[in-house]
């Protein structure tokens, strides 16, 4: 269950209420006449099931509430009500449409670049050189963790999907500048270890059960990061957060970017062109299966909904 907050110009909250109340997933509707400042005019809240979602807010959207000032979908954690009159529409076999709004909110909410998405990165980076230079594959895990590459990626996805230029150009930009400075900044890291003398003996030796993995990019590199890209489209559609962070440490971007900085601190030009070509191939996977997972689903939803309950 949704709930709903809105402020309506007072000559439209009639047929506002006209179309709310005309759906049968939307109750609780509560009207405060001239109550509401900034935009002035009526305050209007009311409960809204997800399967009547996408047409109810497509509809205030058509009303232009969304202007003035925003439309405010909070999801509401628990409900007290006979699960005999629950509605079931918008939904498919016990499934119910995403909430578009919401999904891609939450994937432009994300798309925040700000200096903290560069200094995780590069913290990301670092903690994956050293899972490499120990063959850690926890600390491997926990770089997979940090980097928050992945809201940029699913960002550009949502672009590409979206048609939505500007919003790919930043996305693009920001993993090519945060991908770059966190390689320097691990490339830096390398060289003092090399210089210093502290590598490990055992990567001295080309003991490197860890770096080999990151740096072969194969057949299962391609399948893993397929999967992994629709998982995580499946995931935020349908707020699943434990599946996300499983994502999270599905693909080899932040290892490769670290394994591409360190074979070229201690020369491996071999593991550098490799690396590469896996952080590559895993961004490149992610955005167009992301994209495509994004309209496949859209397409799905379009077919299986009843023909009242979608937008438009």
């Amino acid at each position: 269950m949704l709930h709903v907050r809105v402020v309506c110009p007072g000559e439209r909250t009639g047929e506002v209420l006209s179309v709310l109340t005309a759906d049968p997933g939307v109750q609780n509707v509560v009207v405060l006449p001239a109550s509401a400042r900034r935009p002035d005019g009526d305050a209007v809240q009311f409960e809204l099931r997800p399967g009547s979602a996408n047409l109810v807010l497509s509809q205030l959207r058509d009303f232009g509430l969304d202007r003035d000032g925003p439309v405010v979908v909070e999801t509401v954690d628990a409900i007290m009500e006979d699960a005999s009159g629950t509605a079931s529409r918008g939904s498919y076999h016990g499934d119910v449409a995403p909430v578009w709004e919401l999904v891609e909110s939450r994937i432009r909410a994300g798309a925040v670049y700000a200096p903290s998405f560069f200094v995780l990165l590069v913290i990301a980076g670092l903690i994956g050189a050293v899972g490499i230079l120990t063959n850690s594959q926890i600390l491997i895990v926990g770089a997979m963790v940090v980097g928050p590459e992945y809201n940029a990626i699913m960002a550009i996805a949502l672009g590409l999907e979206r048609h939505d230029p500007a919003a790919v150009r930043r996305g693009l930009l920001a993993l090519l500048v945060g991908f770059a400075v966190a390689i320097a900044v691990t490339f830096a890291f390398g060289a003092g270890i090399r210089a210093s003398g502290a590598a490990p003996e055992a990567f001295l030796h080309g003991v490197r059960p860890v770096a080999d993995l990151i740096n072969s990019p194969n057949l299962f590199s391609v399948v893993v990061a397929v999967l992994a890209a629709i998982v995580g489209v499946v995931s935020l559609t349908e707020a699943r957060a434990h599946a996300l962070i499983g994502v999270f440490i599905s693909v080899t971007t932040i290892p490769a970017a670290a394994g591409l900085a360190l074979s070229l601190a201690f020369q491996d030009w071999t593991g550098a062109r490799g690396a590469f070509l896996q952080l590559l191939l895993n961004v490149v996977l992610l955005i167009v299966v992301g994209a495509l997972a994004l309209r496949g689903q859209r397409i799905f939803w379009r077919n299986r909904v009843p023909a009242a309950a979608r937008p438009g």
